[in-house]
């Protein structure tokens, strides 16, 4: 629905996936996501999941909508705070350092977020 608000959300030049090292490690293949609290259905993210697997952290530079959380990888980890739903008060996620890969991310709080699959324009 091109009314939306995720869809007003994402600019054309973020409608696009983002393809590198991280992609092709995961088998090239990428969806994009819509993020809603569990409790509540509050939109929270549009979010790139690369590869197969269950969704346990988002990595920052992989948030596509809304404006406020796009570019948080530019900030330092300490400055980053836990999200929580503001309607229901649900906790999100906390900010984390994925060691493995030196990404910064948002570690998931298990059965937080409900995700739907949606499809971009091309």
């Amino acid at each position: 629905m091109k009314s939306d608000f995720w869809y007003n959300q994402l600019t054309m030049k973020s409608r696009k996936f983002i393809k590198d090292k991280h992609r092709s490690v995961r088998g090239g293949k990428a969806q994009m996501l819509e993020l809603s609290c569990s409790k509540c259905g509050e939109k929270f993210f549009h979010y790139q999941k690369d590869g197969a697997g269950p969704l346990l952290r988002l990595y920052l530079d992989r948030i596509h909508a809304p404006a406020k959380y796009v570019g948080m990888e530019k900030r330092a980890i300490k400055d980053l705070k836990v999200i929580d739903c503001k309607k229901c008060g649900r906790l999100i996620a906390m900010p984390a350092m994925y060691k493995l890969e030196k990404r910064k991310s948002l570690r998931l709080f298990e059965g937080a977020l409900t995700k739907k699959r949606i499809r971009l324009n091309k």
